[in-house]
């Protein structure tokens, strides 16, 4: 007797709300319609799909909230420009606060950092370099005074890659920073050692100013083993 195939496992229907966002997405796909174009009438739109106006508002609804779309009040529904807010607002959200998230969040960080250094070494003007060293004059200045220097640490990265002009990769750091901060408390964490994390700024920074591609690389990767290890300190000593 022939073999006979096991039957395939029956996938589950999506939700009508779900099928209706998945054909507005394909309708933008397939005419190719960029930020700022209008969709057809509700009206119009419930009659192509065959449902009712509230499951086509439903779906813009949820479009819009991932970023999607955008309803102007008594104009109409539009494309919206690509955003990462909608992605900055949920994935903070939704993270744990869990030793390993922490972990995973400072590798993806490390790993873009030092993968793209070598772009800045090229590119960095002589305005980026004097304020990434005001930035850490400011740092150095709380750390002698055991200060937190939370703001001036973001705006460092910030700057550190701001000449590279990459929208996607200033978005990505962005994403990075805020979860990772909102999963270790890392704002909020006692640093035992605030001139080293000075130090680590520091020393990037000239690296980068003398064109060391190497030395700004191993400087970056450093600094995010201190992190790891006041976050470990931190750990432990709540658990104590």
């Amino acid at each position: 007797m022939p073999s006979v195939r096991q039957l395939k496992p029956l996938r589950r229907p999506l939700s009508l709300h779900v099928s209706v966002q998945e054909s507005l997405r394909s309708f933008i796909e397939d005419n190719q319609l960029k930020a700022g174009d209008a969709l057809p009438p509700e009206s119009f739109l419930a009659q192509q799909l065959g449902v009712s106006r509230n499951s086509v508002r439903e779906a813009i609804k949820a479009l819009e909230s991932v970023g999607v779309l955008e309803t102007r009040r008594g104009i109409g529904v539009f494309v919206k420009a690509f955003s990462f807010q909608p992605l900055l607002d949920n994935l903070a959200y939704g993270l744990g606060d869990g030793l390993r998230d922490i972990e995973e969040l400072r590798e993806l960080r490390r790993v873009l950092e030092t993968g793209l250094i070598h772009k800045t070494v090229e590119m960095i003007g002589e305005e980026d370099l004097a304020a990434l060293r005001q930035v850490t004059e400011r740092m150095r200045q709380r750390a002698e005074r055991n200060e937190s220097f939370v703001e001036e640490d973001e705006q460092f990265h910030r700057l550190l890659f701001r000449c590279q002009n990459n929208r996607m990769l200033t978005g990505l750091i962005e994403v990075f920073w805020r979860a990772f901060y909102k999963v270790s408390n890392f704002a909020n964490l006692a640093n035992s050692d605030p001139l080293s994390t000075w130090r680590d700024h520091h020393e990037i920074v000239e690296a980068v100013a003398a064109r060391d591609v190497e030395r700004a690389r191993e400087r970056l990767d450093k600094h995010y083993e201190g992190i790891l290890d006041v976050i470990a300190s931190n750990r432990r000593a709540a658990n104590s």
